[in-house]
């Protein structure tokens, strides 16, 4: 019987059957249904762990702490206390958008319970500064989350889409409204600021966890650049550039973002 803490509060559900364990968490606005099409494909190699991240999707919402998410440090006691409740060692964790930076944190502070960093559309810095593309200004992210506050069901309608990317599948950006939709609105306000004003610029040295940058194209949020940007400054990471389109490759792609993911662990 599991320590019910973490498993009950963050919806974590089990599958898989291998000797490692593979833990996948989800962006903003999102929940881990993102990875629904992906992480099957994992369970005959790996033990698979899904969650919510706490004030995310099923998650209890309860539990959300202003003060204790107003930074990603929040969410990193979160992962590291929920790995110790499942008793986990050297997992491969995959994190999707601001999860990446979640992992990247978790696996400095404690480097014993990470063997991989799987990175899908990451970014380090979203604000552009000096010589450091992040894809925003400064000025547009406050205009972002200034609409985001005033009206969060009207900024899920027009932003969900355009974050999705993939136009000519109008259900994939359905799919993301609905997903920005269901989550509490102050919640979500707070946790917009969080991702948007973060800087983990200088902690990417501080790793040394193998990771896999997986890069979209056409990415609104997190643009070429940036993954070029994460390549040199992650000591022994991979870049892999997919002709997947949008921010959200592990729905959108499934397919090629399995195809990335295989290779690279059998030779890490």
């Amino acid at each position: 019987m599991y320590p019910m803490s973490h498993f009950e509060s963050n919806n974590v559900q089990l599958n898989g059957s291998g000797t490692e364990a593979m833990v996948f968490a989800h962006g903003f606005g999102c929940d881990q249904t993102m990875w629904r099409f992906v992480e099957p494909e994992f369970r005959r190699d790996f033990r698979t762990v899904l969650f919510d991240l706490t004030g995310c999707g099923k998650s209890d919402i309860s539990k959300y702490e202003y003060e204790k998410y107003d930074s990603l440090r929040g969410h990193v006691q979160d992962l590291l206390e929920l790995l110790d409740e499942l008793q986990l060692t050297k997992v491969t964790f995959a994190g999707h958008s601001v999860s990446s930076m979640i992992g990247l944190l978790a696996s400095i502070e404690a480097p014993d319970r990470f063997r991989r960093l799987i990175m899908a559309a990451p970014s380090p810095c979203y604000i552009n500064q000096d010589d450091y593309t992040g894809g925003f200004k400064r000025e547009d992210i406050e205009s972002l989350l200034e609409t985001l506050d005033l009206n969060y069901l009207s900024w899920s309608r027009d932003m969900a889409p355009v974050i999705m990317g993939n136009p000519e599948r109008p259900q994939l950006g359905d799919e993301l409204t609905s997903s920005f939709c269901n989550n509490d609105p102050a919640i979500a306000s707070h946790f917009a600021g969080v991702t948007f004003h973060g800087d983990n610029r200088k902690d990417l040295a501080l790793c040394r966890t193998p990771t896999l940058i997986l890069q979209c194209t056409d990415d609104v949020i997190a643009p070429l650049a940036v993954g070029e940007y994460l390549h040199r400054h992650l000591s022994g990471s991979t870049l892999c550039v997919m002709s997947a389109t949008g921010h959200c490759p592990n729905l959108s792609a499934p397919q090629e973002t399995i195809a990335c993911i295989r290779p690279w662990l059998e030779k890490s």
